[in-house]
């Protein structure tokens, strides 16, 4: 799936959070946005998940605006997109059932009927549960196979979180939207869920992540986009952001140089 936004703008009555964004992100690709608080990233975020409509501009997935299809067929592009937020948010039952319940509800009544009665079967004929292989799969992606039957109750902050991307994962998504996902997690699962966004994007996934880790934005990569007060201030790889980038307030950011003066104000 390739995405474009074009001249997208988002508001709320008379605040402007998105001005005139345009960017387009590949099939395979990483591109993480990164700017201070409040600058607009997870407006986008939301906007890329079809989550909100534009105010102006147009969001297009393959070519195509769902803002202009029925519901039924904007449906249809979203189950396409996994969303990952900053805090996981688990069901209080099994690993195996958190990450499989992100397959089941993007399928048809009709699928997840059969599915049921699929399920309720197996518990009459076996003695033990069984698990979908893409659930395992999803699971061993970010190093918990092993837990699949656990209860999500039990897991540490860190082991939700891989969780809840490993539920994302599970549903196959052409696009992968992750807002700040390791922001509350430890070096060890912070580098557990990079290597499974870094495969991710070697089985053709797009990745669109919004992080305020400045490292992690050169390490996983392929292009970084910088927003400041709603306006996509440059996009480019890694390497040019963060070493030669072409606009001044960019360099002070990525320097670490405060933008705003005592009042709030951007200096």
């Amino acid at each position: 799936m390739n995405l474009e936004l074009e001249h997208a703008s988002y508001g709320v009555d008379d605040t402007d959070i998105l001005d005139d964004v345009s960017l387009t992100l590949s099939s395979g690709e990483i591109m993480t946005v990164i700017g201070p608080s409040g600058a607009g990233k997870t407006t986008l975020l939301r906007l890329a998940a079809l989550f909100e409509r534009p105010t102006d501009g147009v969001v297009r997935f393959d070519g195509m605006d769902p803002w202009s299809l029925s519901r039924d067929d904007r449906l249809e592009f979203r189950r396409r997109i996994g969303m990952v937020f900053q805090q996981a948010s688990l069901f209080e039952t099994s690993v195996a059932r958190n990450v499989d319940i992100g397959q089941r509800v993007r399928r048809p009544w009709s699928q997840r009927i059969r599915g049921f009665i699929r399920r309720v079967a197996d518990r009459w004929i076996r003695s033990a549960p069984t698990v979908d292989d893409r659930t395992l799969e999803a699971l061993d992606l970010v190093g918990l196979r092993e837990a699949w039957d656990r209860d999500a109750g039990s897991l540490s902050g860190g082991e939700a979180q891989r969780v809840s991307f490993a539920r994302a994962l599970a549903a196959g998504p052409d696009l992968l939207v992750l807002d700040e996902p390791t922001s509350d997690l430890d070096p060890r699962n912070t580098a557990i869920l990079e290597r499974a966004i870094e495969r991710a994007r070697g089985r053709d996934h797009g990745v669109l992540l919004a992080t305020h880790d400045m490292h992690q934005a050169e390490r996983i990569s392929d292009r970084v986009a910088f927003l400041l007060e709603g306006e996509l201030i440059e996009v480019g790889p890694p390497e040019r952001i963060f070493d030669d980038p072409r606009d001044e307030r960019t360099a002070r950011f990525v320097n670490g140089d405060l933008l705003y003066d005592e009042n709030g104000l951007l200096a």
